[in-house]
């Protein structure tokens, strides 16, 4: 569904006065020190929430994945937040904020816009911390598993090439190409993360495909035409008027032609997700598969009527953040479809297909707990 229609940039609906401030300060403390305050805080729970990662559980270790989906989608709502308020280049440096401070110091922005950028990149922090703990208690499990150490030590890696990325981005004054590849990197680790929060349910082994096949064909698909969905909407929104600043370069291509093209690859995922409902229900899958493609279907349709609406509204900038975050939840919604209508099968155990007795609900290899729902 269309995603950056207009070619005119919109009224900006900042409050005035946090566009005109030089300096923000609260209880006698700059905005930017509350930033790291709360950063570091953030960071200090994590690690006594993590006091379980000497003696992981299928429990713990689930809840782990899941919090590095919501991190992971999370800064890419977030970096949309930078973009729609001018905010890219906020700190001019990087890793640095200016030439002379790591923190935003006259910084030649407004300090609203310097406050956005730091906090940004303070998140940035949260999410390594989420990674590297996640990464700890699954080397700390039993039994060990080859496939989940590798998904756990792809993520943090992953947040420090996020890190790249970003320097690169404030380096080429917020190119569109970077900035493009700064977010579809977030939603690669998203995709991977969805992996690790199923995959620790199962045992190690090779994929089976446990539903109809024309299904899980569709399935695969969707992840495809999902991701040139995601990629043709860094299109449009590199070409159209929220570049995370004023001066920010835009391509030179012509939005009438690049939005449908959008627009079409979104239709032809509803399709995908409405055809994956009828296979799954008419087939008899298991009730994640049937749930997952519901919600597919409405995350799809609740992306249209944002991209429509955000359309006739030339892009109000709290419209177009929220359908970044549609984005980040139609993207798990697919991973997770994808990811339903396979289970891992441990070669020296065949897997007894119980979906009719447990509702398709998977139990870990060796776990000492029943598993929760998924």
């Amino acid at each position: 569904m269309p995603d950056s229609p207009a070619t005119t940039t919109p009224p900006s609906t900042l409050p005035p006065a946090a566009a005109e401030m030089d300096d923000i300060v609260v209880l006698g403390l700059p905005l930017w020190g509350w930033q790291i305050a709360l950063a570091a805080a953030g960071v200090l729970a994590l690690i006594f929430l993590a006091r379980t990662i000497w003696s992981p559980t299928t429990r713990s270790l689930r809840a782990w994945a899941l919090g590095n989906i919501v991190v992971n989608a999370g800064i890419a709502v977030t970096g949309a937040t930078v973009r729609v308020t001018e905010s890219g280049l906020g700190c001019s440096e990087w890793p640095r904020c200016t030439p002379e401070s790591f923190v935003p110091v006259d910084t030649g922005h407004a300090a609203f816009n310097a406050a956005v950028e730091f906090g940004n990149r303070t998140l940035t922090f949260l999410v390594m911390a989420v990674g590297v703990i996640t990464l700890i208690a699954v080397l700390r499990s039993f039994p060990h598993r080859r496939d989940l150490k590798l998904l756990s030590a792809i993520i943090p890696a992953g947040v420090l090439g996020q890190a790249v990325l970003g320097g690169i981005t404030v380096w080429t004054d917020l190119h569109p190409a970077s900035v493009a590849s700064h977010f579809l990197l977030s939603m690669v680790m998203v995709f991977l993360t969805v992996a690790l929060y199923v995959r620790v349910l199962e045992p190690q082994g090779k994929p089976r495909v446990i539903v109809n096949p024309l299904l899980h064909a569709i399935s695969v698909g969707l992840v495809v035409v999902g991701f040139l969905l995601l990629i043709a909407g860094t299109v449009v929104t590199g070409t159209g008027p929220h570049g995370g600043d004023a001066q920010a370069p835009r391509w030179d291509l012509n939005l009438e032609i690049v939005t449908p093209v959008h627009s079409g690859l979104a239709w032809l995922t509803l399709a995908g997700a409405v055809i994956a409902v009828a296979l799954a229900f008419s087939t008899g899958a298991a009730r994640p598969v049937r749930v997952a493609s519901l919600a597919l279907v409405a995350l799809v349709l609740f992306q249209g009527v944002v991209g429509y609406v955000q359309y006739a509204l030339a892009l109000p900038e709290y419209l177009v953040v929220l359908h970044v975050l549609g984005s980040a939840l139609t993207w798990i919604a697919i991973a997770r479809l994808y990811f339903s209508t396979t289970r891992l099968e441990a070669p020296a155990a065949p897997v007894t297909d119980h979906s009719a007795e447990h509702g398709g609900e998977r139990s870990p290899a060796g776990a000492a707990e029943p598993a929760p729902e998924r």
